[in-house]
């Protein structure tokens, strides 16, 4: 469900009767008449509607993670705060950009639209702006011909979909002034090609077996998941259109299973 289409549906319905009860229907009635239920409850309704639209389109919008492809920086149930305007003031629905503000930084966690269903919200970690060369190689990461630094921390946890639990290396890795965690499975491929598919811009890359690399087009983002070997990311489906950026998610702002991670930063 496209809940900004239908915020935008409801406010303009309300809006309309608040305005046509404004211009035309107050004057009809008498000074003891009561406004009928389908002027008074839209009419109600109206500012709060308009509120939520415009800190939602413009400000911050919340979102919740559905997947582990972030852990650990960001995991299952979290509620998250995503900055609507850190990447430019955007037309809410089609999404088209009216002031530019700045633009997505590399180490940034970012919101945007599914590139192969629009109708879906991703998050992952931008790796690589418009021009950059990325390379995916032995399961570190290369730009522009220089290797990202990366400090191993010890080992991390966690249960996945089907009671799994997985052991994965913990590193810091230092991205465009982002310092931030990521596992790697060492028990699982480098790449994993059956999952390749078609794309726009397929030809800016080359896979084989334990490596791939990627020119990234103008105007596009590629980006990928801190857990490492269990997220699906540039690496598979391509890159991410800047007409599909939603917004820098910045804040955890609730988990109903641990309270402690209430108020983290995203970093």
């Amino acid at each position: 469900m496209n809940f900004a289409l239908v915020l935008l549906l409801l406010l303009l319905v309300t809006g309309g009767i608040w305005l046509l009860d404004r211009l035309m229907l107050a004057k009809r009635r008498g000074p003891q008449d009561k406004e009928p239920w389908w002027v008074e409850y839209p009419k109600s309704f109206f500012p709060v509607i308009l509120l939520v639209f415009v800190l939602r389109s413009f400000l911050v919008e919340p979102f919740k993670i559905p997947s582990g492809s972030m852990i650990p920086t960001l995991l299952v149930g979290d509620f998250i705060l995503v900055n609507k305007y850190t990447y430019g003031i955007r037309l809410p629905v089609v999404n088209w950009k009216l002031i530019e503000v700045d633009s997505p930084r590399r180490g940034e966690v970012m919101v945007f639209r599914y590139p192969e269903n629009p109708s879906l919200d991703y998050i992952k970690r931008v790796v690589g702006l418009p021009g950059d060369r990325i390379v995916y190689r032995n399961k570190r990461l290369e730009i522009n011909g220089q290797p990202v630094k990366m400090v191993k921390n010890g080992e991390y946890s966690y249960v996945e979909s089907g009671l799994n639990l997985v052991r994965a290396l913990l590193f810091t890795e230092y991205l465009g002034g982002h310092p931030h965690a990521v596992l790697i499975n060492p028990s699982a491929p480098d790449l994993q090609l059956a999952g390749v598919r078609q794309f726009p811009f397929r030809d800016n890359c080359t896979y084989n077996e334990d490596a791939m690399s990627c020119t990234v087009p103008p105007g596009h983002y590629f980006v990928m998941g801190d857990n490492r070997d269990s997220s699906s990311d540039s690496r598979y489906w391509g890159f991410v259109p800047d007409s599909h950026v939603v917004g820098k998610a910045f804040l955890i702002w609730w988990n109903f299973g641990d309270f402690k991670r209430i108020g983290t930063v995203i970093r």
